[in-house]
């Protein structure tokens, strides 16, 4: 299958599993050389509390409203 082909397939899945399926293909990657403001280490920690409690998890429509309701305060 090329991989073309797999994205596709990936593409068909639920958003839930395209980000799972996108943070197990970013951990199989090597460590970023470097990491100037720590943004890949912390969003490493968040990626490991969402594997380790779903539920905290929030829809991109949750997150949306949330960011209205930060910029109207």
């Amino acid at each position: 299958m090329s991989v073309e082909q797999i994205a596709e397939e990936a593409l068909r899945l639920p958003e839930n599993e395209r980000a799972r399926l996108a943070s197990r293909l970013l951990q199989s990657l090597p460590p970023v050389a470097f990491d100037d403001d720590d943004g890949v280490a912390e969003a490493l920690r968040r990626d490991a509390e969402l594997d380790a409690d779903p539920a905290q998890a929030m829809t991109l429509r949750e997150m949306d409203s949330h960011i209205q309701r930060r910029r109207k305060s």
